[in-house]
Order: C-alpha cells, then sequence, then structure tokens
C-alpha cells in the first residue's frame, strides 16, 4: 500500500527537489551559471533551511515578517533563516515602496507609523495609501518607515530565478508549485505519459528569455502601457520555437482585439496585418469596413473566400462580402436559403425561477422511455476524447513535457491532426467495425478522472454512456469526431444544449434551447447546419414563459 505523500511534513520540500531533479535530466544544456549554481548549493543546505526557502517561494510576494513564517516541522526560524541570509538567497535590509508596506503592515501598525498623516483613521488601508503616496515617495527599510517595530523582515532575492526554474518545468507561468499538492490530493489526475529526450517546450536559452520577453509584454499590456510601444516590440523578437511563435501570434490578436474595443483602428489594422492568429484577417476585414474602406475590405473578403481559414471564418464572410458589395453599389446577390431546422415551441410555467431555462425544457420533455440529458457540448467531446485518447495523449516530440499536462500543447496548432493522422485513423476505425463501443466503455472505467482536454468527467455517468452508445450511429459519431478535427478550437463549442434518447428504439434527438429573446449564436448555427446536411435529428426549442395566475 503507497503511503500519502502528505503525510511527510516536507512534502513540499520533496516536490522542489522533483522539480529541480526533473531540471537537471532534462534542462542542464538550457539553464545558466546562476540557476545550475542556485541548485548545486541548495542541496548543500540543511534540510530546515531548504524547507523555509521553499515555503517562502510558494508562498504570495517576497517579503515576509518572521513572526508571521510558523512551520512545526522548521521549527526555530532564525536559525533555519542564517544559512540563507548568507548566501544572499534572503535579505534583511530590503528597501519597501510604500505600497509594499502596506501589504506588510496591519492597520493598526500603520496608524501609529502615519498616524500624523493620515486624515480618517477610521478609514480603510486601501483608502489611505493613495493619500500618502503623494507624501512618501521614496523606497526605504522596514526599520526606517517603523523603527518602533521590533521585527525581522526577510525578503526574497531570487524569486525571479525560481520563476525561470518554474517556467521551464511547466512551460508557463500559470501553473504553479500547488500542482503537485492538487495531485497528491488526487483532486487532479495527469496521464502518464512517457518524456523522450526531445520532450521540452523551451529548447534553448533564448527560448526561455523569449517565453519570459511575452509574458513581461502581457503584465504591461494588463497594465495599461503603451500599446504601439508594446506590439513594436513584439514583432521585433523572431521566435524559432512554433510553440513561441504561436504565443507570440495570440498575443498580438487580443492586443489588435483590445484596440478595436477603445476605437484605435489604425493600430488594430497594423496588427492584424501581419498577425498570423486565427481570426486576425477577418478582425481586419471587419476594421476596414468601420474605418469606411469598403473597396479594401471587399478585396481582401474576396481574396479570403476562395481560401477560408476556417468554417467560422467562412460563416463570417458569407455575411460580410454581400454587406461591402452593396455599401459599394453593386447588385444585391441572393443569399442561400438557411434550411429548415424542426422546430419546437413551448410555453412553460417558471417552476424555478432560480433554474435556467434548459433545465425547464428538460423536465417539460422528460420521460421514462425517452429520458432528457442535459449535455451541450460535453456528450460528443467526451465521447471522441474516450475514443480517441492513445492519439490525443500521444508522447510525440514537443507534445508533452512536465507530469502536470492536461492534454498536449499543440492541440490547437494547425499540424495537431497532421501529426497524429495515422493514430486517429486507427482510433476512428474503431467506428467502421464495431469496436468502438467495447473501448469507449473501458476506457471509461480505465481512465476515470484523468484530466483531458476533451472529457467532461463531471458531466458523465454510466447510464448516460450507456444509452448515447445504444442510441448514436457510429455513422453520426464518426462524421462529429471528425469535424472536431478539422477545427478543435471552433467546434468544441457550439453543440446542442439537450439530448433525448429513446433506447428501445435506438434512436436520439438534439435540442438547442433559446429563452425569450435569445438568438441562435455563429458557432450554433454551424452546428445545426452541419447536423441538417448529415440528416441527424435535431431541433430548435424556443421558450416563451406562460403567466401563472396568483
Amino acid at each position: 500500500m503507497t503511503s500519502n505523500p502528505l503525510d511527510d511534513p516536507f512534502y513540499y520540500l520533496n516536490n522542489f527537489r522533483q522539480v529541480l531533479d526533473w531540471l537537471g535530466l532534462r534542462y542542464a544544456d538550457v539553464m545558466n551559471e546562476s540557476e545550475h549554481g542556485f541548485i548545486r548549493d541548495f542541496n548543500t543546505l540543511p534540510q530546515t533551511s531548504q524547507g523555509l526557502l521553499v515555503r517562502m517561494v510558494m508562498r504570495k510576494g517576497i517579503h515576509f515578517r518572521a513572526s508571521k513564517l510558523n512551520y512545526l516541522e522548521i521549527g526555530d526560524i532564525a536559525e533555519a533563516a542564517q544559512p540563507l541570509l548568507d548566501r544572499g538567497w534572503l535579505d534583511e535590509q530590503a528597501d519597501l515602496t510604500l505600497a509594499e508596506l502596506f501589504d506588510v503592515l496591519l492597520k493598526a501598525e500603520l496608524l501609529q507609523a502615519f498616524g500624523a498623516s493620515i486624515e480618517q483613521p477610521k478609514g480603510r488601508k486601501d483608502e489611505w495609501l493613495p493619500v500618502l503616496a503623494e507624501q512618501f515617495t521614496d523606497a526605504q527599510t522596514l526599520r526606517a518607515w517603523a523603527p518602533q517595530l521590533a521585527e525581522r523582515l526577510f525578503s526574497l532575492t531570487l524569486m525571479d530565478l525560481c520563476d525561470r526554474l518554474r517556467l521551464m518545468f511547466f512551460g508557463n507561468l500559470y501553473q504553479d508549485w500547488s500542482e503537485f499538492v492538487l495531485a497528491d490530493l488526487g483532486i487532479f489526475t495527469y496521464e502518464k505519459v512517457e518524456f523522450c529526450a526531445d520532450s521540452r517546450g523551451l529548447r534553448s536559452r533564448e527560448d526561455v528569455d523569449a517565453c519570459l520577453f511575452l509574458h513581461q509584454c502581457q503584465l504591461r499590456f494588463e497594465a495599461g502601457e503603451a500599446l504601439d510601444e508594446i506590439v513594436e516590440q513584439i514583432n521585433a523578437v523572431q521566435f524559432d520555437n512554433p510553440w513561441l511563435r504561436r504565443r507570440q501570434a495570440k498575443a498580438l490578436f487580443q492586443i489588435g482585439q483590445y484596440a478595436e474595443r477603445i476605437g484605435d483602428f489604425a493600430l488594430a489594422l497594423s496588427v492584424y496585418r501581419d498577425c498570423a492568429y486565427p481570426g486576425a484577417r477577418l478582425r481586419m476585414i471587419r476594421v476596414l469596413e468601420r474605418c469606411g474602406e469598403y473597396a479594401l475590405a471587399l478585396e481582401l473578403g474576396t481574396l479570403a473566400e476562395q481560401a477560408p481559414q476556417s468554417a467560422a471564418e467562412q460563416q463570417g464572410l458569407q455575411r460580410i462580402v454581400p454587406r461591402l458589395r452593396r455599401k459599394l453599389g453593386g447588385p444585391p446577390l441572393k443569399r442561400a436559403k438557411a434550411r429548415e431546422v424542426e422546430r419546437l415551441d413551448l410555453h412553460l410555467p417558471r417552476i424555478d425561477p432560480a433554474r435556467s431555462v434548459e433545465f425547464h425544457v428538460q423536465a417539460h420533455l422528460h420521460a421514462d422511455d425517452g429520458p432528457v440529458h442535459y449535455v451541450e457540448n460535453s456528450l460528443i467531446n467526451s465521447l471522441f476524447g474516450l475514443l480517441c485518447w492513445p492519439a490525443i495523449f500521444a508522447p510525440l516530440p514537443g507534445a508533452f513535457f512536465h507530469p502536470f499536462q492536461r492534454g498536449p500543447v499543440d492541440l490547437l496548432s494547425e499540424d495537431f491532426l497532421e501529426r497524429r493522422a495515422e493514430l486517429f485513423q486507427a482510433c476512428l476505425g474503431e467506428l467502421d467495425d464495431g469496436r468502438y463501443a467495447e473501448t469507449i466503455r473501458q476506457r471509461f472505467v480505465d481512465k476515470w478522472g484523468i484530466q483531458s482536454p476533451f472529457v467532461f468527467w463531471g458531466a458523465l455517468n454510466e447510464a448516460l454512456l450507456e444509452q448515447a452508445l445504444a442510441c448514436l450511429p457510429a455513422e453520426h459519431l464518426k462524421h462529429w469526431f471528425n469535424r472536431l478535427l478539422l477545427d478543435i478550437k471552433s467546434n468544441r463549442a457550439g453543440m446542442p444544449d439537450l439530448i433525448q434518447f429513446w433506447p428501445q428504439h435506438k434512436t436520439y434527438r438534439m435540442i438547442e434551447v433559446k429563452g425569450p429573446g435569445d438568438r441562435l449564436q455563429d458557432n450554433q448555427l454551424r452546428w445545426l447546419e452541419f447536423c441538417h446536411e448529415h440528416q441527424m435529428p435535431v431541433a430548435v426549442c424556443y421558450v416563451q414563459w406562460a403567466e401563472q395566475s396568483a
């Protein structure tokens, strides 16, 4: 029987050491001398000093009052801190800005330090800061700020280094050390993937620096710095790593969208013009239209019509191009008549106002011989994820590079399917010979709870799975799964809200629900059109609330 890792009081230190060992094994050629030196020196520290450092690294901020550091397994904090102070990894004389001081001191301590300058002592701390900031502009030590306070303050000096190590391990800075604890607790479970020598997202020191650069640009963008300057700097960097090129394109696309929202169309156009992120070309056409550049917009739209990047772009072009032709005085074009989709009109009493319109429709249509489930995007995605598990989690170079990945890094890349074509062909081939049902059943058991970009464990149960396998034809599953693979980003969403099964007849019906005043979204329209094209039973249910007598 395996013991619980959390039973060890130094569990967090064991996790940190695991990261250092992992990096030493896989990233030795990427780390610089300061990082190698840190790992060497860290391993020579007493266990309590290692534990204290890791505790601080894993907490928020870099300034810590000694009196607030209480850990039974570490014991005497001053004793554990001394080796860290000797190496310069902690600093007792760090200067604090006023904002940092406010994070460190309690309200009563701030009143004692600044009482003469605080006009409303009963106010909140965050109300005092802007007023005091005008008077106290220089950073200084805690002792200088609050000489009456008998307190030691330890400030981490190597948080940037630890962030770089965390970046190399996770390949991003949004995952943190809590991933280990969540995994140890069993809250998150991840697929075990074999890592080959090429299994790392950051291949060189230049990649690490570039990734940190993009992160800093994102922070500057969120902080409201000058957009044109950020865009110029992002565009000036050349990325050899395709994964980083995608992140670069996404960062630019987000800035372009924001520029649109604030009406800076010149900047939006300059960003979209060279942006490779999906959707940038359509956004550029829309911005040209908003600027009154109808001829340029139509020229680009006509060119895009010849080779749409996705179904979403094609749908957008079908709306915008005829509109541009009309604005330029061209003859009105006949729009293709939309296919008729079965329509349900219901007048329902609103039994529980706190519940969604989908809940009311589900309750109304449900029958013992025709159960209705609220599935939205969960069912089809989950069936796909279970059947195609080996292809999705194939240990290809650059797809997986740490043990806490929910899915492959290149999931939304243009070559995702191409790199795994034979694997997906083998998985989908089971739909042709009937093996798929047993495969899905077995994976439902074997992979239960393991994180996946497609499987919604919270929405699945054995009854729903069996009804789906009994009533959904393999031919329809194959159509859905192939459509998912054409454009995973767009096609994972937009599926009908409800599904009704008739197990005795092995039939089904999908139902998109629209409440009063609600309308079909673009991705929903695309799914409805697709289902109609392949003769899949689907209906749109429009609900009006029936008046209830008092």
